[in-house]
């Protein structure tokens, strides 16, 4: 969970000292271990190479060791991400470049705290936390009433001190327990697409023009910035494309919480097309590849899923062979069904209508028969 921090002009500075020391001591231990051990520095080598060293720039204990550990675990990371082959062949040049330098850390990068060097006020909703300056106390943070009843009964471990665009937040870490599962009344189908994003078999439309028409003019931006080739212009780049990002998770925050609150009031169960390697499936124009490969379908699936989990909601993927072609009432499939992108019309039985509310209307029905199937009774081993 992300509670937002609301230092006052005192505060504020000494947060941002500590943050940049703290990441700055990461970045020496990294160079450290990096130079010594190359990428296989354990906690115990870090901890004798380095620990007396911090301790003089004034860290405590507590921070020491988070230090060490984050740098431990980055160094882990990456050669995880190494042997699965994420940064491309040992020719590669973004492997070799990541093989030839020691990990930097961000000035403003996230830095944990455990119990000993952060307490929380829920009461007063404020916290006291470790700074370079001494304890901090009364540092206020804001969040919504159910956040903090969350945060007060189910918060569990540690938290993550993080600057970001000029505001400051804690992310807590929550063991929330997973309610039971109902048996489901019956199922909505969603249909998931790029110019409808998700389509129910209840005829629920939500439409992506207004997001498909925001990333268009996004890209014009991008190009033009592109263009320029300079520091400043990828500096803007980035930014822009995190504001992308925002944008499109919040389009899908509301979706998924409107389908599972409609589910959840209902008793039904949610069913959605499981679209594990559709950018291999599916062939595209080449002026709509980028179109795409953009669209955040797995995003809205991942958001719909923890939020049914999290509400008790029976959540299944199925089959999604000719959700778009079959025709519900009758069971004929053929390309020619669909006669154009937003529109169905069986050349059986004459069952027409808008292509992708057949398509969640199948998406449904198709998970009617998994459930069946899945809770079945096993028959006793001979």
């Amino acid at each position: 969970m992300q509670v937002r921090l609301m230092p006052n002009a005192v505060q504020a500075p000494v947060l941002e000292r500590t943050l940049h020391t703290v990441n700055a001591c990461a970045n020496q231990v990294s160079a450290g271990s990096y130079a010594s051990y190359g990428l296989k520095g354990s906690v115990k080598d870090l901890r004798s190479m380095a620990y007396s060293e911090l301790k003089a720039r004034g860290l405590g204990a507590q921070a020491t060791q988070h230090v060490i550990k984050r740098v431990v675990d980055a160094y882990t990371t990456l050669r995880a991400n190494l042997r699965a082959g994420n940064l491309g062949l040992e020719t590669s040049k973004r492997r070799r470049k990541a093989e030839s330098k020691p990990i930097a850390f961000r000035p403003d990068a996230a830095h944990t705290f455990d119990d000993r060097c952060l307490s929380w006020n829920h009461d007063a909703q404020t916290v006291s936390i470790w700074t370079l300056d001494g304890r901090m106390k009364n540092l206020r943070f804001v969040c919504s009433p159910g956040a903090l009843k969350q945060l007060a009964e189910y918060r569990r471990g540690e938290s993550d001190l993080i600057h970001r665009d000029g505001m400051w937040f804690l992310i807590a870490t929550l063991d929330l327990p997973e309610p039971e599962v109902y048996e489901p009344k019956g199922w909505i189908g969603v249909d998931r697409g790029i110019n409808n994003l998700a389509t129910t078999s209840d005829g629920d439309n939500y439409s992506g023009r207004r997001l498909d028409r925001y990333r268009r003019w996004q890209a014009r931006k991008k190009a033009e910035l592109q263009a320029k080739k300079t520091r400043s212009a990828k500096q803007l780049l980035k930014k822009r494309a995190r504001r992308e990002s925002r944008r499109a998770a919040h389009v899908n925050h509301a979706i998924s919480k409107t389908v599972v609150a409609v589910a959840q009031r209902t008793e039904r169960g949610i069913a959605l097309e499981q679209l594990q390697g559709i950018r291999e499936r599916v062939t595209v124009r080449r002026d709509q590849r980028a179109r795409q490969s953009s669209c955040p379908f797995h995003q809205l699936g991942s958001f719909l899923e923890y939020k049914a989990r999290r509400a008790g909601v029976p959540y299944l993927e199925v089959d999604p062979a000719y959700t778009s072609q079959r025709c519900p009432r009758c069971g004929h499939t053929e390309r020619g069904n669909r006669p154009s992108r937003d529109h169905f019309f069986c050349r059986r039985c004459g069952l027409a209508g808008p292509a992708d509310h057949v398509a969640g209307v199948n998406v449904r029905e198709r998970a009617r028969s998994a459930w069946v199937f899945v809770n079945m009774p096993q028959p006793d081993p001979v």
